[in-house]
């Protein structure tokens, strides 16, 4: 799908396929070689990696001025600081979940909770730290926390990342809340030709009786990933021949109504589009 979306906005992509039984050096060696290549601008190593390879390493290894997936230490580091330098990019599928919110009228949380569930470096931490530079008052749910359901009740906004199928139960939620569901689950049913179907974290049934709004599973937050790769790779190729970056959300709200500056000054690394409607 990464491919297909490239080749369809007209972006050069190049595949580095290597064998199963590939070394930490071989793989070491092929980021080291794209991070030479000036027409290369973004670069992704496709997880999860053969077990004999080193893969916090490798990822080490890649440009953070190339860091397509936006999870390098430096611009990790940078999302999360209030103040300096802004990320060149952000983590794709947290992205992916602020843009579907602002997309649909959920630009200012001023004053909302937001619960995520879920604590990875790929969606649970970054996607934390994106709604509270959108000044949500923001919990962190994990495998250890104590009764999950007791958090959601009070969530104006929950983002389900925590990979159990179908967790999430409508009778948990608050009425009218707004639902992002990153789960992506087989489920086993009979009635498919391959014996399961895709369901995510939530149990849509249930949370959409109760939610104002619910992503879908499959085909609400897979594709905003893909298309917030495409995004950051823009960003980086901006940025390789010293163009500035896109405009945040912070710079553009000031034209929308209804909205306020963040209190702490803090520009968001997600743009929201003109137009968007606020509540």
């Amino acid at each position: 799908m990464k491919k297909k979306a490239a080749a369809e906005i007209g972006f050069h992509s190049v595949d580095v396929t290597l064998p199963d039984t590939a070394t930490t050096e071989e793989l070491l060696a092929a980021v080291r070689d794209l991070n030479a290549d000036p027409k290369i601008h973004g670069i992704l190593v496709q997880l999860p990696l053969p077990d004999q390879c080193d893969e916090p390493l490798i990822l080490k290894e890649i440009a953070v001025e190339k860091d397509a997936d936006g999870f390098s230490a430096m611009n990790i580091g940078n999302l999360c600081l209030k103040g300096g330098d802004p990320p060149l990019a952000v983590p794709c599928t947290p992205a992916g979940c602020i843009e579907l919110l602002q997309r649909s009228g959920y630009s200012n949380l001023s004053g909302l909770n937001a619960v995520v569930i879920g604590r990875s470096n790929i969606v649970g931490m970054p996607v934390g730290a994106l709604l509270q530079s959108m000044n949500a008052t923001v919990t962190t749910c994990h495998s250890r926390t104590a009764d999950i359901p007791a958090h959601l009740k009070n969530a104006d906004i929950v983002v389900a990342a925590i990979g159990k199928a179908e967790f999430v139960k409508g009778e948990w939620l608050k009425p009218g809340c707004v639902v992002i569901d990153v789960g992506i689950n087989d489920k086993v049913d009979p009635t498919k030709k391959r014996g399961y179907r895709m369901v995510g974290d939530c149990d849509f049934e249930s949370c959409a009786k109760v939610a104002a709004a619910i992503t879908p599973v499959p085909g609400g937050v897979g594709p905003m990933t893909i298309a917030m790769l495409m995004k950051n790779t823009l960003s980086l190729a901006r940025h390789s021949v010293g163009l500035g970056r896109l405009a945040t959300r912070a710079a553009r709200r000031a034209s929308l109504p209804n909205t306020q500056q963040p209190a702490d000054g803090r520009t968001s690394p997600v743009e929201v589009m003109p137009g968007t409607p606020t509540k």
